[in-house]
């Protein structure tokens, strides 16, 4: 590894110079208009692969945007790792909110900031480097497969699909992700568990079209209105999500389960500050950590109807719509919660409208046990970059196709990520800090480098 260390320390300018041509790319995979990006990102995702060292470094197309593969199989003996990381960004909307442009990378106080910084063009090139170092070296102890996707922020529907039918191609023992963050820079944890997600759209229509809120206002439903009365009705006082049998399948953790969790350090007012809320919010009888560790929870990603501009236009919107999403627990089934959703959200509304729900995605949860030799090899990693033992972590996000992988491929994963809640991903001025991004590359390394033992 000696070798390998120094192969890194010689060449960070570069892997960042590198990383700052790929936050370039607007490759934004829930615009369609982007299109040309997600392949230019694609092809200079398998150039550097290529150039890392790798044997083969395809793109290779989907029913969606194309997965950059590649391999370096050293000995058919050894151990094999498929490392998975996704090339697609969120939208960067609002753009007045952003301090520098979201497609100009640059460094500020020790931080990258760019749309894609942490998550996930930052942390999946953190092994595109740890790759090349350890294949540069020689010191690379194991086989490693790359599969890199353009789909991840909107649900990944093509991998599924590709998965399915490049089963042999992607024979693995274990898969290695790096999209999670840790507990703190000086509380390094494990993400070993990963809520799942059912994500909805829902419209309430009322008239055929627009009409003075004068001459009809009291006389017929306003969609608006009954959208918000509606979505009103979908958790309770106790913050508990009220569709009917939402529950049913919740796992429940035992006392000492939730009291290992309640133990890692965890500062409420720092909480309450990163984010700039006067409180904390959510299920009752449950602490922050458990609520988005082990609990579901319901949020209206986005809500829209009527006039939006300047200045006032007094109507009745014909038409009012919401995007609403579901983090869900062990053990419960997204397309049976989807189902239970629409069912409920029919039933509360009134006979003056009518009702739409639309299922645009979702994904199981995931749970990584902490006795797998993946598990005990990323944990020792983490230790000897870090200097503590990292602490096993459930996360209150949700990656779809980890879950997928294990039911297509057969194959745990490990989720070894070195984000921060205060990188902001999925909002304006993401970043993610520069000694992240380095510690990260040497970290992977050594997950190569103990797995392999």
């Amino acid at each position: 590894m000696k070798n390998t260390i120094a192969y890194i320390e010689k060449n960070k300018e570069r892997f960042l110079s590198e990383l700052f041509g790929l936050l370039r790319i607007p490759s934004i995979s829930a615009e369609s208009d982007r299109k040309p990006d997600m392949r230019r990102c694609a092809e200079e995702l398998a150039r550097l692969l290529r150039e890392a060292g790798a044997d083969r470094a395809d793109v290779m197309p989907t029913t969606g945007n194309p997965v950059v593969y590649a391999e370096k199989i050293v000995a058919p003996e050894l151990p094999t790792v498929l490392v998975y990381a996704h090339y697609d960004v969120m939208p960067v909307e609002p753009l007045e909110e952003w301090h520098t442009p979201p497609f100009e990378p640059q460094v500020r106080d020790g931080r990258i900031y760019g749309r894609g910084a942490d998550d996930d063009k930052g942390q999946g090139f953190m092994h595109v480097k740890a790759f090349e170092a350890m294949a540069a070296s020689g010191e690379l102890p194991c086989n490693v497969k790359f599969m890199l996707e353009g789909e991840e922020e909107i649900g990944s529907a093509a991998l599924s699909l590709w998965c399915r039918e490049n089963r042999d191609l992607l024979k693995a023992d274990v898969i290695l992700v790096s999209d999670t963050g840790m507990i703190g820079w000086d509380t390094p944890s494990i993400t070993c568990g990963l809520r799942g997600i059912a994500y909805m759209q829902v419209e309430v229509s009322g008239p055929s079209h627009d009409l003075h809120s004068g001459l009809y206002g009291g006389a017929v439903a306003n969609p608006v209105n009954e959208l918000c009365r509606m979505i009103a009705r979908l958790t309770d006082a106790d913050g508990r999500v009220a569709v009917p049998h939402f529950y049913d399948k919740v796992r429940v953790y035992s006392e000492a389960e939730r009291s290992e969790l309640r133990a890692a350090p965890f500062d409420p007012e720092a909480y309450k500050r990163s984010i700039g809320v006067p409180d904390t919010a959510g299920e009752a009888g449950y602490v922050t950590p458990e609520r988005t560790g082990i609990r579901p929870a319901l949020d209206v990603n986005g809500i829209w109807g009527g006039h939006t501009g300047e200045g006032t236009k007094t109507i009745i919107p014909a038409r009012a719509f919401a995007k609403i999403s579901m983090r869900l627990v062990p053990d419960q089934d997204y397309r049976e919660i989807a189902r239970l959703f629409e069912e409920y959200f029919r039933s509360v509304a009134s006979p003056g409208v009518r009702v739409s729900v639309e299922f645009l995605h979702g994904g199981a949860p995931y749970v990584s046990p902490t006795d797998l030799k993946a598990y005990r090899a990323a944990a020792k990693a983490v230790e000897r970059t870090f200097g503590k033992k990292p602490l096993p972590f459930y996360s209150g996000g949700s990656i779809p196709v980890i879950s997928t992988f294990e039911e297509v491929l057969g194959v745990k994963s490990i989720l070894l990520g070195f984000g921060l809640g205060s990188d902001a991903i999925h909002a304006p001025n993401e970043n993610y800090p520069l000694e992240n991004f380095y510690r990260g590359i040497e970290t992977i390394a050594w997950f190569y480098h103990y797995f392999s033992e």
